[in-house]
């Protein structure tokens, strides 16, 4: 078999081949696995553009296997025999309640998991299967159900809302706010700023204070913004929170505020989900989500309905 590229499959792609040639329908495949036909369908197109061959035959009736896609099911069938062997291997839980949600690291452990039993247990149980990467993943390719992430707008082949925006204000560990005291704006450029991916955030609250602010050799830079706080936090300069996700940390002391001054965030929250009619499930987590979010009804029935 010729590849198309070096690239290894991932694990759903064989998942949604194996289900396919076990029932003979896509449909039945995306039913065994909480799937939507759609993304079954793709998984089956990307293995065989990376096989360059075909492996189902089509028909009214559902799908066949090929030769050629008999032999590879062979070989899966054997391959996941040898996985299940292995007694400590994670088993992804799957099922009609299981809903695959997508996040950057700081919105999981900072904004979703306090949340996390909320989510899942009222009004009814479900379970979420939390994805945590820093990639903008393709949701349908990959069966996710929902993203949480950060951003500037919407994305395309994704549907979007905003869930709520961010107004920003500058903070630091308790010892160096002692140091940095009350007083202009402009003397917090004595001490380093501490960026997340870029400074843009940075960049709008001084530019509302009327200073313009490029990054400067003291200043650092972490990508993620859970270790943003703990910089703030073990004292190495100056950072900005983004409400809700500081609540906690302020509340406990661990970091305060410096300047009472706020200024809005060019990156708010927004929710994603695949085009096409999402599952039962997806869709009651996105209302819960959209509930600790304080978003609009309005907004929520738009963005469930919505496939552009």
């Amino acid at each position: 078999m010729d590849h198309s590229s070096d690239q290894i499959l991932p694990l759903e792609t064989l998942r949604a081949f194996d289900a396919a040639a076990r029932t003979g329908s896509f449909s039945a495949a995306a039913e065994k696995l909480n799937l939507t036909h759609g993304a079954v369908s793709r998984q089956i197109a990307k293995l065989e553009d990376w096989l360059g061959l075909k492996v189902f035959e089509r028909n009214a009736r559902g799908v066949t296997l090929t030769i050629e896609g008999n032999r590879l099911h062979l070989r899966t069938t054997e391959a996941f025999a040898l996985i299940s062997v292995n007694s400590d291997r994670w088993v992804e839980p799957r099922g009609t309640a299981v809903v695959r949600l997508a996040s950057i690291p700081s919105v999981s452990g900072l904004w979703l998991m306090p949340r996390m039993a909320a989510l899942e247990n009222h009004p009814t149980k479900l379970r979420i299967v939390l994805d945590v990467d820093n990639r903008q993943a393709d949701l349908a390719d990959e069966g996710i159900d929902l993203s949480v992430r950060c951003g500037r707008g919407r994305i395309p082949g994704r549907v979007s809302v905003q869930l709520f925006e961010e107004q920003i204000f500058p903070i630091a560990s308790p010892e160096l706010a002692k140091e940095i005291g009350r007083g202009d704006p402009a003397r917090l450029l004595k001490y380093p700023l501490i960026n997340d991916s870029d400074a843009s955030a940075w960049r709008a609250w001084l530019a509302a204070q009327d200073i313009d602010y490029r990054p400067r050799p003291q200043d650092r830079r972490f990508e993620d913004y859970n270790l943003v706080l703990d910089a703030a936090a073990h004292g190495l300069g100056i950072a900005l929170a983004r409400p809700p996700l500081t609540a906690d940390q302020l509340q406990s002391g661990r970091i305060v505020a410096v300047d009472e001054r706020v200024a809005l965030n060019p990156v708010s929250y927004w929710m994603d989900r695949p085009v096409g009619r999402p599952r039962a499930a997806a869709a009651d987590l996105a209302g819960r989500i959209a509930e600790q979010a304080g978003l609009a009804p309005e907004k929520l029935e738009a963005f469930l309905q919505d496939d552009v």
